[in-house]
């Protein structure tokens, strides 16, 4: 089968839609697809057409404005599709589906982010703007089960399925790393590691006051990633008494992040709002237990007391009590870990996700 990505954003840039469509796209390869990529050029320094792990990507400077964007783009989409005879077109985020109407290829949509249930929330005239972009897709695909709903709620009449996040199980796997002794962490620290966008949306103010609480001076804290709301964090940081035990790497490429992992005892998310969070599913591959509230798609991955401990969303508290009940007891904590690992590999391998969407093709 030939399959055409179409995504705006796409690596080297860091994101979980990047990691989503770069990682579904090989283990697309592995499965014996010829897989495409069309994504904007960002970055002149890049090439226009590179074989990237298997994978045809083709850059192109689309323009701001939407209406000559669309057109472009439909040109090039139709040219492809002719050009490599294209069996599916699969598109990341809604920004390319205007693009992508009455084109000669069913159509799939990947529906990834938490804006799309910001914007589904603002009333009846937004809602059909949505399902106007959305009726180019033959099938909706979903990566929490709150975004499968608010699909719905727009009045989409076609297929939305829930299909998680996935894993590079290899690569995200528990091993040595050199971190702790670059950062000079003492090797009997507790590490607890937060990666993701700092945005308000991720609830990491709520995590930066909980860390504040905890005078244990076993707590590490690293945080990997970069946002708005990173002045906030670390103003909230400095006047407490962990300042010197938390550990600011900035945005980090994905391929750097195993070694993140596998410096640490423990991971937090502290969203607002998640899909079946990447993050999470690396760093349950790696072997640690994860922290995390109780929203979206985050209770699929991590079951209480179990692979992780949730907690309610917006309780610097609940965070702070989670952190010290797996700081306090070692035991748990490896052995929770060591759930997270198995069941990432038996559920959540992007080859099985892969196949799973190789099986939804097919019914188009």
């Amino acid at each position: 089968m030939n399959v055409l990505m179409v995504t705006n954003e796409f690596p080297p840039s860091i994101g979980g839609v990047q990691t989503h469509v770069h990682e579904l796209s090989k283990a697309l390869v592995r499965l014996g697809h010829q897989v495409f990529v069309v994504t904007r050029l960002r970055d002149s320094s890049l090439p226009e057409l590179e074989n990237l792990d298997g994978i045809d990507v083709y850059r192109f400077k689309f323009p701001d404005n939407h209406l000559i964007y669309d057109w472009q783009l439909r040109r090039r989409l139709h040219d492809l599709i002719k050009d490599h005879s294209i069996n599916i077109v699969h598109i990341h985020g809604m920004r390319p589906l205007a693009a992508a109407k009455k084109i000669s290829v069913p159509v799939v949509f990947t529906n990834h982010t938490s804006s799309f249930l910001k914007r589904s929330q603002q009333g009846d005239k937004v809602r059909r703007k949505m399902l106007n972009q959305l009726e180019a897709a033959s099938l909706i695909l979903a990566v929490s089960q709150i975004l499968v709903e608010q699909t719905k709620a727009c009045d989409y009449q076609g297929p939305v399925k829930f299909i998680s996040n996935g894993v590079d199980t290899h690569r995200f796997s528990p091993g040595s790393s050199g971190l702790r002794q670059k950062l000079k962490i003492p090797e009997q620290a507790f590490v607890v590691v937060m990666a993701g966008r700092l945005h308000a949306v991720k609830g990491v103010t709520y995590l930066a006051k909980a860390i504040s609480t905890i005078e244990h001076s076993d707590l590490h804290l690293v945080v990997a990633g970069d946002g708005s709301e990173r002045g906030e964090f670390e103003a909230i940081i400095r006047s407490s008494p962990c300042a010197d035990r938390v550990h600011m790497l900035g945005a980090v490429a994905n391929a750097e992040m195993p070694e993140i992992y596998r410096a640490a005892d423990a991971a937090i998310l502290p969203s607002l709002m998640e899909a079946t969070s990447i993050a999470g599913l690396e760093a349950m591959s790696c072997g640690l237990p994860v922290i995390a509230t109780r929203v979206g798609g985050l209770p699929v991955i991590i079951s209480n007391g179990v692979n992780g401990l949730l907690v309610e969303p917006e309780s610097s508290e609940a965070l702070a009590a989670a952190i010290k009940a797996l700081l306090t007891d070692r035991i748990l904590t490896e052995r929770m870990g060591a759930k997270s690992r198995k069941r990432a590999i038996e559920e959540f391998s992007w080859d099985k996700i892969a196949q799973q969407i190789t099986d939804d093709y097919l019914t188009l």
